[in-house]
């Protein structure tokens, strides 16, 4: 049987990453589950260490930062990401997840969920991945934060540092040969960006698929 880690990267969930928590506990598979804590100001860390989960702080302010922090501690041999603001209706996601790599199905799957298209996916990711990456799979959430691979997978692959993290693994996966299972995980909530952050998270989102494009 394979060791899972389970990594929920946490930037002011305080609200959310105790129930996020316990769904994770709620899979028959049994996991590590680390908390990392991403710079946060309010009782996210509190609460994490309050469920008795590993908590660890990484100083450097971005989601891809960390995901490398959380790898760093795991000692799963799948690694499994969850993020922290989630309201999630499944009964196992992570039996979802990581079945397929147990099974030798996959090396690392990719969530897709259903809710309202998110505004930076429609916008600007899914064009771009249609104009420069055409003959690749067409996923639906292809900016999904709920994703597992193996440690080895992980290895071969870069992490960048800000909101462009999630679709460069995916498009890091593929151009490595990696084989990749989409894993529908039915309905899913989570805190929508700000009007004000998006054109940030739009610029870092279209920046790693043009470097993946060798287009800068």
């Amino acid at each position: 049987m394979s060791n899972v880690s389970v990594i929920i990267p946490a930037y002011n969930e305080e609200a959310t990453i105790g129930q996020v928590i316990d769904k994770v506990r709620e899979s028959a598979i049994k996991t590590e589950i680390i908390v990392v804590n991403n710079c946060s100001t309010d009782r996210t860390e509190e609460i994490a260490k309050q469920k008795n989960v590993k908590t660890v702080y990484c100083e450097n302010r971005g989601k891809g930062y960390a995901m490398e922090a959380g790898i760093k501690y795991a000692t799963g041999d799948i690694i499994t990401f969850i993020d922290g603001d989630l309201g999630i209706y499944v009964d196992d996601i992570i039996s979802l997840m990581v079945s397929p790599i147990i099974e030798k199905k996959a090396e690392f799957t990719k969530s897709t969920f259903s809710r309202e298209g998110g505004r930076v996916t429609e916008l600007v990711a899914k064009p771009l991945l249609e104009l420069l990456f055409p003959n690749i799979q067409n996923f639906g959430q292809p900016l999904s934060g709920i994703i597992a691979g193996t440690k080895q997978a992980f290895d071969k692959i870069e992490f960048e540092k800000d909101y462009g993290v999630d679709i460069g693994l995916l498009l890091d996966m593929i151009n490595n040969n990696i084989e990749i299972q989409e894993i529908y995980i039915g309905r899913i909530d989570n805190n929508s960006q700000s009007w004000q952050s998006l054109p940030k998270m739009a610029k870092e989102v279209a920046s790693a698929i043009l470097k993946r494009a060798n287009k800068i």
